[in-house]
This record gives C-alpha cells, sequence and structure tokens, in this order.
C-alpha cells in the first residue's frame, strides 16, 4: 500500500502542473474579466424585486414559493460570483472587490476581509492540511484533545443522525460564524486581520435580515427563511464535496487534495462553474467561465489523477463516510473507532467512474 500511496497522492508536482496547463492553453484563459461583473445586476434585481413581489402582490403560497426559489439561488449565485472576483478573476481595485464582495458574501453574514482571510488565505493555503484548514473536521488528534467537539459531528454528514440530513440548511453560515468567533483569534493566518469590526460588520448583516423578517411578518418563511436555507443548501452542496472525500496531503497539491463535480449544464452555468473546484485551486485568480478549457486539458493529460464524479454520487458519499481523518487517506468516527473508510479504493472508483462518464458523452 505504501507504493500506491507514493504514486497516488501527496506529489509535489503542483507547480510543474500549473506551467504545462499556462504553456498549452491560450493565454487569454488566465486574464482578468472584469465585464463579468455586470452579472450582479440581473442577480440583484432577482433579489430585491423577488422580495418586493413576495411582500406587495399577494401571490398564493406556490407563487411566493417560486419567487423564494429563485431568490435563494440568487443569493448563492451572487456569493458564487463575489468568490471568484475577490480571488483577483475580474481584476479591478481592492475597493471595488470589497464592493461586489459585499453584495455575494453580506447576505451569507460574512465581510469582505473576513472572506479574504479565512478562504483565500486560510483555506487556499492550507487545503486539507492536517488541522491547519479551516474548512476540515480535522485529524482524530484533535478530538483526543477536545473530546467535546465529537459532539459536533453528530451535526455532519456521515453521522448517521437524523437532523445530519438538515446540515445543509445552514451550515454555511454556521460555519462562517465559528470560523469568525474562535478560529480567527490565534492563527497566524489571520494576523492583522480586524476581527472585531468584522464581527460587528457581520452583526449588522444579520440585523438586516432580522429586519426583513419583522416587517414581513409570517411571509418571512418566503423571504427570509426559504431563502437562506436554499442558498446554503446549494452552496454547502458544492463546498463539502470539494475536500471531504479527499485524502490528506503534505504538499498542497489540488490534484491529491481536491475535487471536482459534474453538475447539470444549466445549473453549471447558473453558480458559476463553482463545480469546477480542482481547476479553481490550481488558478484560483481565473475566471470561472475559462475552468471547462483546464477540465479538458486534466482529462486528455491526467485522466489517472483528476476526480470529477456526478454531484449526486459524490453527496451520496458524503452521507455514507466519516468525517474525521485517522490517517492522511483514512476516515473515521471518533464515537466508534471501528468504523472507517479507505480513500485509496474511492479514488479508484471515482477516477472509473470519471472514465464512464466521459465515455458517455458527459461533460458537464
Amino acid at each position: 500500500m505504501q507504493d500506491r500511496l507514493e504514486c497516488s497522492y501527496g506529489k509535489a508536482d503542483e507547480k510543474n502542473i500549473r506551467k504545462k496547463i499556462r504553456q498549452d492553453l491560450p493565454e487569454d484563459t488566465f486574464t482578468p474579466k472584469t465585464w463579468r461583473v455586470i452579472w450582479f445586476l440581473p442577480l440583484t434585481a432577482v433579489i430585491v424585486g423577488g422580495i418586493w413581489a413576495i411582500l406587495a402582490l399577494g401571490l398564493p403560497w406556490w407563487g411566493n414559493l417560486l419567487l423564494a426559489l429563485a431568490v435563494g439561488n440568487s443569493l448563492v449565485a451572487q456569493a458564487f460570483l463575489a468568490h471568484e472576483v475577490l480571488h483577483g478573476a475580474a481584476g479591478m481595485s481592492r475597493r471595488w472587490q470589497n464592493f461586489f464582495g459585499w453584495l455575494g458574501f453580506g447576505p451569507m453574514l460574512i465581510p469582505p476581509e473576513f472572506w479574504r482571510a479565512w478562504h483565500n488565505r486560510a483555506h487556499h493555503g492550507n487545503t486539507n492540511q492536517g488541522d491547519r484548514d479551516p474548512d476540515s473536521f480535522g485529524t482524530m488528534k484533535r478530538y483526543q484533545m477536545k473530546p467535546k467537539l465529537k459532539g459536533f459531528l453528530r451535526l455532519a454528514p456521515g453521522s448517521g443522525t437524523w437532523y445530519s440530513y438538515l446540515f445543509l440548511t445552514y451550515s454555511f453560515i454556521f460555519h462562517a460564524q465559528l470560523v469568525l468567533w474562535f478560529q480567527t483569534r490565534n492563527r497566524s493566518e489571520f494576523k492583522g486581520f480586524n476581527r472585531n469590526k468584522a464581527i460587528v460588520q457581520s452583526a449588522f448583516s444579520a440585523l438586516a435580515w432580522l429586519t426583513l423578517a419583522v416587517f414581513s411578518g409570517w411571509l418571512a418563511v418566503f423571504t427570509v427563511l426559504i431563502p437562506l436555507m436554499l442558498a446554503n443548501t446549494v452552496g454547502q452542496g458544492y463546498i463539502l464535496t470539494n475536500h471531504f472525500l479527499r485524502p490528506q496531503t503534505e504538499s498542497n497539491n489540488p490534484l491529491d487534495n481536491s475535487m471536482s463535480v459534474r453538475t447539470h449544464p444549466l445549473l453549471d452555468r447558473l453558480h458559476f462553474r463553482f463545480s469546477h473546484h480542482v481547476e479553481h485551486h490550481l488558478f484560483p485568480s481565473m475566471a470561472s467561465s475559462e475552468a471547462p478549457r483546464v477540465r479538458e486539458w486534466l482529462e486528455q493529460e491526467m485522466p489517472e489523477r483528476y476526480v470529477a464524479p456526478s454531484h449526486f454520487k459524490a453527496i451520496k458519499l458524503l452521507y455514507q463516510t466519516p468525517r474525521v481523518y485517522l490517517t492522511p487517506t483514512t476516515l473515521v468516527d471518533p464515537e466508534n473507532m471501528e468504523t472507517t473508510y479507505d480513500l485509496v479504493p474511492l479514488q479508484d472508483e471515482l477516477i472509473s467512474l470519471n472514465e464512464d462518464l466521459l465515455g458517455s458523452g458527459s461533460k458537464a
């Protein structure tokens, strides 16, 4: 098995891969696409117009539900677009990036500077590495040092509890607050970050939703609750599958510690290609509209390492596996140490599925 791991995981060749991709793909693949911020206009119009229509038009419940779903999808789409803007994919000054960052992440109670520190620095800089990645449930060592954290795992996919199936509906905002209130205190990645300012900004964002809920009365189910639940569910439906089924690695190589998924082509466009996650970690400042070029290169040049199963398969596996790393390639349930899952054969299975999907012409 040791030989198998050495040839499959943790290769420190990510720089060479990036260099080769840059050489093979057109130069405009990696240039900023400022024009893409225009998509904030229709998305904001759907959000504002949808909430206004729910409150003003006296529609039947099913009409309000359809509008609430449209509002929720537009909220998460704006967050996906703000995600690439704050990585620099649209160019622009930091001030303008923050403006669009507020449009996308403000509704999720996440100030732009907090997102930069959390996502751009802490997550991208330590992707799936030990207990350093703030987006990981971490290693068994963490739960041995802090046994009370085991209770938190009952909320998560793979725990087998009935309420774990609700995790996606709230966990993006919930996790963001956990990082803001606790992990920003003493982690080096947050050095120089104005934590108190971000907490106040986040509180004002929450106050805005609370004000809308009070003004909406019972219609808050459609103006607040359903949109936020859908936005969390869609966002986490991608985020939780990005890394949780991949090994922890010493080398921060996206081909080894990250995973893309294949979703419906229409959803892929509506969600700004967030399904192309290996591609994003290889080139964080690349506009998501160019990610399919990188995917095609990886499929042709590195099919033995590129992992991109169907979105449904990835979420199904998420609920069938524990979340804590016993070893870099073995997941375990800290409350039942006999429940383990080996990620080595899983990679082979996912790559095999990848080949089947390509063979059937599915390149969502």
